[in-house]
């Protein structure tokens, strides 16, 4: 499965963005889709992940201001995010894990979110 992100550019703080993620293959197989982001120097970080039938878990940062969404039936993933700080400025990227999989094995390229103060 390939995984396509977009949406990202740059915005105000306090603005919002819409990230997308596309996949190439029928998503209802994997288990858990997931956002992660990374800025330089630092190590890639959890967002947000959804699992098959639309649990949900957030990093506390994104707590209360992002939601993660899946559509399996159009095998998209969506990060809405709200309120957007400038340390949300990072590269964003779509992740899924396979049922069995210890971690995520499927990851797109990533998309940049700027955010200006």
């Amino acid at each position: 499965v390939q995984l396509q992100a977009s949406g990202g550019g740059l915005v105000q703080a306090g603005g919002s963005l819409r990230l997308s993620c596309a996949a190439s293959a029928n998503i209802f197989s994997i288990n858990f889709m997931g956002w992660y982001r990374q800025t330089p120097g630092k190590q890639r970080e959890l967002v947000a992940t959804i699992s098959r039938g639309g649990t949900t878990n957030y990093a506390d940062f994104a707590k209360g201001r992002f939601t993660i969404a899946r559509d399996n039936a159009k095998n998209m993933v969506y990060l809405q995010m709200n309120s957007l700080r400038p340390e949300d400025t990072a590269i964003y990227y779509c992740a899924g894990k396979s049922f069995g999989a210890g971690s995520y094995d499927y990851w797109g390229q990533g998309t940049l979110v700027t955010v200006s103060s």
